[in-house]
């Protein structure tokens, strides 16, 4: 490390030593937050690399920079019987997460003042490593995500984030003038938070670094903190973030929010495109298809991904090409968010009243629309509450839901109804608000 770094460190320390991050209130309980719920619920990115659902019961997930431990919060709601350990270099926060979990009643947590190079130190092994809103600000990313390698089970998953340098350009610019003023010589205090929204204020309106980085959040001192006056704050783009797995032996599964980095809505329609563009996008690989997003339309503040060990997942088939033989072996659960208590109370009121079922409302992605289910499929489905079902038993409780063609008449007959369940199914799975595993058997745990 440059000689820089123990100063660098050191100021990040009492940075967040002076002002814990997130400043949520102790009392807050996530158990609505149903995007951070779906997000850092392992049983997510294990479907997605594995197409296969495991439980949560008995796994160790860490919270690498857990900060005031509003997110080991969340990691131990969504993951029910999960050990939660916590590591941050700020001895304030940690004291904050431990706190926070014993006021919700968590006792299967623990939590240390440790920096995320010295994980080994721990001697523990995870099955999940949330990194969330840390690595960019290591002296070392490559190092960062090295330590979380070495830590982490065979089949485990690393769920971590950069800051974008296209999206978050403004904000660096920002942060190179105050620290050129001299407003982030120490670790930023009331007088220097001040004086930065006063410096900033005091612009021209259409001054770009004031018209970029003057929002609501820089009403707060949080939200300055956090911006305009991080310290160790880095961008990087997509290359850098592949370049920095190569590096420590991981293997990319997905982007977190991957449907705010689907290529093809950023185009008016995929059938006009230029030959030699419509040829480049089919045979262009992941990294080259996210890099393009980023180029084009660099809205995303997070490079925000999913990774594990190289050559761990089976190898995947597209479901749109299973055959009849294939469904008649799929096993379907419902995700953990959608399958709660009261989904299925929603979803009864509203097949007594004849309402559509809003399934989106407990797994919200985002960038979507309202996702609903006619009455007839939403009851076709009901059994999913009650525990995994095979898409036989489904496609039977369709044909008996519905028995004739509303319009027509005509009988419905088991291919019909099997037909049509099958495009339910990918339709919702599509979402993750249900998962199809191409096996009767339980899947393999970790």
């Amino acid at each position: 490390m440059e000689p820089k770094d123990p100063e660098l460190l050191d100021k990040i320390r009492q940075q967040f030593d002076s002002a814990p991050y997130p400043r949520i209130p102790l009392e807050q309980s996530p158990k609505e937050d149903y995007q951070s719920l779906y997000i850092h619920n392992l049983v997510t990115p294990y479907y997605l690399r594995n197409q296969k659902v495991i439980s949560t019961e008995g796994k160790v997930i860490l919270d690498a920079g857990c900060g005031s431990g509003y997110k080991s919060l969340v990691l131990a709601e969504a993951n029910p019987g999960a050990r939660i350990v916590g590591i941050d270099i700020s001895e304030e926060s940690v004291k904050l997460a431990q706190q926070r979990l014993e006021y919700h009643g968590f006792t299967n947590c623990e939590f240390h003042v440790l920096k995320i190079e010295d994980l080994p130190k721990l001697g523990l092994e995870f099955d999940y490593v949330n990194a969330d809103e840390v690595l960019y600000l290591l002296p070392d990313i490559v190092a960062g995500l090295k330590a979380m390698q070495a830590v982490l089970k065979p089949a485990g998953i690393i769920r971590s984030n950069l800051h974008c340098a296209f999206q978050r350009a403004d904000y660096f610019r920002a942060q190179k003038m105050f620290e050129l003023i001299g407003l982030m010589d120490e670790s930023p205090n009331e007088v220097a938070i001040e004086l930065a929204r006063e410096t900033l204020k005091s612009l021209k309106d259409a001054v770009l670094v004031k018209q970029q980085t003057q929002n609501q959040r820089m009403d707060s001192n949080e939200g300055m903190v956090a911006n305009c006056l991080l310290v160790g704050d880095k961008g990087f783009t997509i290359p850098d973030l592949f370049n920095a797995l190569r590096m420590a032996d991981l293997e990319f599964i997905s982007m977190v929010n991957w449907r705010y980095w689907e290529l093809t809505d950023l185009f008016k329609s995929m059938d006009d495109l230029p030959a030699f563009l419509a040829i480049g996008l089919a045979e262009a690989s992941t990294q080259e298809k996210l890099y393009l997003y980023e180029l084009l339309h660099p809205i995303n503040r997070l490079l925000d991904f999913w990774c594990g060990h190289p050559k761990v997942a089976q190898p995947l088939t597209e479901i749109s090409t299973w055959t009849d033989t294939d469904w008649h072996h799929v096993q379907v659960h419902l995700h953990p968010q959608v399958g709660q208590e009261k989904a299925r109370e929603q979803l009864v009121e509203c097949l007594n009243t004849h309402r559509p079922f809003v399934i989106s409302q407990y797994v919200q992605l985002p960038a979507l629309t309202s996702i609903n289910l006619e009455s007839i499929q939403a009851a076709s489905l009901l059994p999913l509450w009650d525990g995994p079902q095979p898409f036989s038993v489904l496609v039977d409780r369709w044909q008996k839901i519905q028995p004739f063609h509303p319009l027509t008449l005509e009988p419905t007959t088991h291919v019909i109804a099997f037909k049509q369940m099958k495009a339910l199914l990918i339709g919702i799975e599509a979402f993750l608000y249900a998962f199809l595993e191409h096996s009767p058997e339980k899947s393999q745990e970790f």
